[in-house]
């Protein structure tokens, strides 16, 4: 999900996404230090996202594979 309008000031905060499957992009803009860069906020719920979620979609996935 893309949050982000710096003349608003919009962009994901912790407090959010709290609860939240996705994982939430914003700040979006040129890194100065490199001349192919690109700097992003990224934002998640590391709880959701980085266990539960995604051990549910490892056993979706070897279930559609027919290992599970």
């Amino acid at each position: 999900m893309v949050e982000d309008d710096p003349h608003a000031k919009i962009y994901p905060t912790p407090h959010h996404v709290a609860g939240k499957d996705e994982v939430y992009v914003g700040r979006i803009r040129e890194d100065l230090s490199s001349s192919h860069g690109l700097m992003i906020w990224l934002v998640s719920d590391n709880l959701r996202k980085g266990a539960a979620l995604n051990a549910v979609q490892i056993a979706e996935r070897a279930l559609e594979m027919g290992v599970l």
